[in-house]
């Protein structure tokens, strides 16, 4: 029997580590990690996942995106047939986006986010914020990796103006019920996550490693 090949996309800004702690056996899996890549002046979020599908080297993939990933991998799977499409602290359609980003596209306030920020991750480090605060930015330091201002600008702006009103019923949507990005009040039909915050890859990595295999073979 063939191994079934299975795709990890990052969420916005975050490299593939944040997958270091997720192990899939590998008699029956063949894990591949992607990167983001920046994007080409103008490029579409449509564009810019047709070409992230030309890194795909096997036929009938399994695509794994997390929060922006999981906008990414569903756009991929218009370009090629993926045998299943799994997001992780995502959204399905902008219809489960939450109320702060349905004005931010109203009133343009993305554009006003300085993304500079981001890129000074380390610096943001140096002062204190309380424990939980520094906790997350050292989280960060490590796996937010992506810090092209051309990247993120382009990132936030995708995101947000993100033009899906229909849902793919066959993409499988695992949530947090303590998300504060993408809150489980907006989100329709998922197999939710005790706990979970939007960072549960890197906390509930277990849950993950015993779940993922029945999820991906069902």
């Amino acid at each position: 029997m063939s191994k079934i090949p299975v795709y990890f996309m990052p969420g916005l800004a975050a490299c593939s580590s944040i997958f270091e702690r997720i192990v899939l056996p590998e008699s029956d899996f063949e894990m591949v990690l992607l990167e983001w890549e920046i994007p080409l002046d103008n490029e579409t979020l449509a564009e810019y996942a047709k070409r992230i599908t030309q890194k795909i080297t096997h036929f009938n993939p399994v695509l794994i995106g997390v929060s922006f990933g999981g906008i990414l991998v569903q756009e991929m799977a218009r370009f090629i047939n993926a045998r299943k499409v799994i997001i992780i602290s995502s959204v399905k359609s902008n219809l489960e986006f939450p109320t702060a980003f349905k004005v931010a596209k109203t009133t343009k306030a993305y554009k006003l986010i300085p993304t500079t920020l981001f890129a000074n991750v380390e610096n943001l480090s140096k002062f204190s914020f309380g424990s939980k605060i520094n906790q997350r930015l050292k989280l960060y330091e490590k796996f937010l990796r992506v810090r092209d201002k051309r990247y993120l600008d382009w990132a936030v702006e995708q995101v947000i103006l993100w033009n899906r009103t229909v849902v793919d019923e066959s993409v499988i949507h695992i949530h947090g019920d303590a998300d504060d990005v993408f809150p489980i009040k907006n989100i329709q039909n998922c197999i939710v996550i005790k706990g979970g915050t939007h960072v549960m890859i890197l906390t509930k990595y277990k849950w993950f490693n015993e779940n993922l295999p029945k999820i991906i073979t069902e």
